[in-house]
């Protein structure tokens, strides 16, 4: 199963206002973050490619130390039309399946793909992992890697849940706890600093709000 991780990556600068942090913070912390995630990616045996799709540049210097494809989303409309750009490549390079995340869940592990992809029912699937307060979506796997239309708005899950189920009857929900916690405002990064479920991590970050 051919499949490729795709991260779409806002201008840092733009990033996370719910923190209500210095903008040279935030950007840090956006960084560190990106790498986390990029190095859990890089490592997994089920995932053939990772593709980011930013206008950042300090994302792209990122993304070329775990020879990441990057796409440039020049526009930056949004979720849907970055992970709409990565689909395209997707295609034209035969991959069979694609799993979405965001930047900011630096908590995930290579142990919560492989739980996730139990999940997966051939001929085409739809994976879907609500984040922690149930308000968007954490991970997106589907096989074929267009088989629905991405739906990051309000109520993503329950959008991708409904529209999942209209192209096929093997979707799931699955509740990945590391996965669910994304870093939106400050009760989630308190949150992620007291698991402490990665010490080198949650240093660096520590070091940075200081």
């Amino acid at each position: 199963m051919k499949t490729a991780a795709v991260i779409p990556v806002k201008t840092f600068s733009n990033a996370k206002t719910r923190l209500q942090l210095p903008v040279e913070k935030i950007e840090e912390l956006c960084k560190i973050m990106l790498e986390e995630i990029l190095q859990v990616l890089s490592i997994s045996p089920k995932i053939e490619k990772i593709i980011i799709v930013t206008k950042e540049k300090k994302a792209i210097e990122i993304a070329k130390k775990f020879n990441a494809v990057v796409i440039i989303d020049e526009k930056e409309e949004g979720v849907n039309q970055a992970v709409s750009l990565a689909e395209k490549y997707l295609l034209e390079n035969n991959f069979v399946a694609s799993m979405v995340f965001p930047q900011d869940i630096p908590g995930i592990k290579t142990q919560d793909i492989d739980f996730m992809l139990n999940y997966k029912t051939y001929p085409n699937f739809a994976i879907i992992v609500p984040s922690r307060k149930f308000d968007g979506t954490n991970a997106l796997v589907r096989m074929p890697v267009d088989l629905m239309k991405t739906h990051y708005d309000n109520d993503s899950y329950r959008n991708h849940m409904a529209t999942a189920k209209e192209h096929t009857r093997n979707v799931a929900m699955v509740f990945v706890k590391r996965i669910m916690l994304d870093i939106d405002d400050k009760e989630d990064l308190e949150l992620f600093l007291e698991q402490n479920e990665k010490p080198d991590l949650v240093e660096k970050i520590r070091k940075i709000l200081n």
